[in-house]
């Protein structure tokens, strides 16, 4: 009986044994398949970084403007931490692929020392662009438009060179900009008005522009109120910070010059160009800058030209230019403009205005191509350090005279929720209507979470807005709003040339490569989003560079979204706290088990004077 009873209790152990083995088999199975959904290991790093960020780290993330000199420390979410420190003083408004001094050591022919010359790698700044004193927050829009505070521009040079063309006045702590230039010292306003008397502004049909040779941007800002957004750009010159107070002003501007490389933007992108004595000269290098002002003017878009030589008979003796020179140059501008196939609709006072034909089939001229030299190329939006050159860039063919070269935009607003013409007729290879319209509604809800998180992202409180991944430009869409711009960048790399279908919605934007500086001064943005950027530039550069420029052109106390994969975000979360950046990570909208994560930021007030610098 004792050894049957033993037989018995082993077998009972073994079942025993067995349940245990299976059971814990089964556990590991699913911890298994649990970590290789995705929220494994790096979720549980994220969720922690979340956690220790609401109770320990950053009770007092604010999106609010302080003005404090001394910002909350934080502790290291992810040891260790590499600090940051500023850089000199004399650094305030580095721009880097812009430097003066670097600038001289480049032929000066074609305007070529004024274009992009970037600092090779081990040349690059490893250190935070420190505020002027005295740094304070922009006034709101729409005050910002008329009124500047000094210690942010501490510039006083142009309300010198252009007192009497009531471009810039000092008084007192602030300048103010009285909306006069160089060709409308009465006001922009009212130089506006002329030339809607003969283009269609009122209605919509014109909502981008370009300003080539901008000064302080009093075009661009003027137009905004008649819900026209224009690109306005000037270079780095002798005109000290030109572009630094349009973006000051809450004006969209980049620093460029119509040079040797052709510009950033894609063929077709703008209903409206515009030339207030510039000093372009539109005749030289056999009409390449006209041509090229032609390549990025949508078909039945508007040139104007204001200023020398227009209507030189009579205004010859107040520019203090000969007769015979002017005349040659006029004459040769309109050379060019019958060879571009441009109808002058208007030539009143010193203004003229052009319109390019909707199509090549409209313009007679044309269909003998043997008068005029096309373009080689096949992609006429490869433009990023390409050569300019004197040739016409061809248009979509069309079926009849009657058509849209590349399709008809509606007015805006309904553009910028409409499917692009670049998408419907497939000028974009594997993107059709359906895949716009999914991108649209998820851009609609992402911003609705974060504005759960930033409550101040829909107020009009970041004005200049950068989203340093466009794409098809969902996010500018979906938090469009006269109190905002958005200067909407897609990256030389990205997969899809998605820029020309950003700008026939109504928005605007640029190519730019984020391994080099971006062309604009420090401190001139409100907040930039990114998403999927470091996962696009990973093994391209340097996630450290790309985070030092985006403190560089942040203004402090500005804000950051950026959305990457949480491996991704762990990295540049380590690195952000080292640039003074209070954070926070948290869950995609769908939930935790979703890689993909979203990380605030806000840059702490500092400024320099009072820092231990580094070179």
């Amino acid at each position: 009986m004792a050894v049957k009873a033993s037989s018995v209790d082993n077998r009972t152990r073994s079942t025993v044994s067995l349940c245990i083995v299976i059971g814990i088999c089964c556990f590991f199975y699913i911890l298994g398949a649990w970590q290789k959904s995705g929220f494994g290991k790096g979720d549980s790093i994220a969720l922690e970084i979340t956690k220790r960020t609401d109770c320990t780290v950053l009770p007092n993330l604010s999106f609010d403007t302080h003005h404090s000199k001394s910002g909350s420390s934080s502790s290291d979410l992810v040891s260790p931490v590499k600090k940051f420190k500023p850089c000199p003083d004399r650094y305030t408004d580095y721009t880097p692929c812009q430097d003066q001094n670097r600038a001289m050591k480049f032929p000066r022919e074609n305007m070529n020392y004024r274009e992009r010359h970037c600092p090779p790698q081990k040349e690059k700044l490893h250190c935070l662009i420190p505020p002027p004193k005295g740094y304070v927050a922009p006034f709101p829009w729409p005050k910002s438009r008329d009124y500047v505070p000094f210690a942010n521009c501490p510039y006083k040079s142009l309300t010198v060179e252009k007192a009497i063309q009531n471009w810039v006045q000092y008084e007192g702590n602030v300048f103010r900009f009285p909306g006069g230039g160089t060709q409308f010292p009465q006001g922009a306003d009212k130089y506006i008005d002329q030339l809607a008397s003969v283009i269609p502004i009122a209605n919509g049909t014109v909502r981008t522009a370009l300003d080539t040779g901008c000064g302080v941007a009093s075009w661009g800002a003027y137009l905004l109120k008649r819900n026209v957004l224009a690109m306005s750009f000037a270079p780095r010159d002798s005109h000290e910070a030109q572009v630094q107070f349009a973006l000051e002003r809450g004006v969209p501007a980049v620093i460029g010059v119509l040079g040797t490389i052709k510009l950033p933007y894609p063929s077709r992108a703008f209903d409206m160009a515009h030339c207030s004595r510039c000093l372009i000269p539109w005749g030289a290098n056999d009409g390449m800058y006209m041509m090229e002002v032609d390549r990025v003017l949508r078909p039945g878009g508007y040139w104007v030209l204001s200023g020398p030589p227009i209507n030189w008979k009579v205004n010859y003796k107040g520019w203090q230019r000969t007769k015979k020179d002017l005349e040659a140059e006029q004459n040769r501008i309109e050379e060019i403009a019958n060879l571009l196939c441009w109808e002058k609709v208007s030539e009143k006072g010193e203004m003229a205005i052009w319109r390019k034909r909707v199509n090549t089939e409209s313009c007679p001229s044309r269909q003998d191509e043997s008068t005029v030299q096309m373009c080689e190329s096949t992609n006429p939006d490869d433009v990023w350090y390409k050569k300019m050159k004197a040739c016409v860039t061809p248009l979509p063919d069309v079926k009849d005279d009657s058509e849209v070269a590349g399709g008809a935009i509606k007015p805006f607003p309904g553009r910028l929720h409409a499917v692009p013409p670049r998408i419907a007729n497939g000028f974009i290879p594997g993107v059709s209507s359906e895949a716009f319209q999914k991108d649209n509604k998820m851009w609609k809800k992402h911003v609705k979470d974060y504005s759960t998180v930033n409550k101040y992202l829909l107020t009009g409180r970041y004005r200049n807005i950068m989203d340093m991944n466009a794409g098809f430009g969902g996010f500018a869409a979906a938090i469009e709003s006269p109190k905002s711009w958005v200067m909407n960048v897609v990256p030389t790399i990205a997969k899809m040339p998605t820029l020309g279908a950003v700008y026939e919605r109504g928005l605007i934007g640029i190519y730019h490569d984020w391994c080099e500086a971006f062309s604009t001064y420090p401190r001139t943005y409100d907040l930039i989003h990114a998403s999927g950027l470091f996962t696009l530039y990973k093994n391209k550069c340097s996630m450290e560079d790309i985070l030092l420029e985006m403190d560089r052109i942040l203004r402090p106390e500005g804000a950051v979204i950026m959305r990457d994969d949480v491996d991704v975000l762990i990295k540049v979360n380590s690195l952000a706290q080292g640039m003074r950046w209070n954070t926070k990570m948290v869950d995609h909208e769908d939930g935790p088990l979703m890689r993909e994560k979203i990380l605030y930021a806000v840059k702490q007030y500092w400024v320099g004077g009072n820092q231990t610098a580094v070179a």
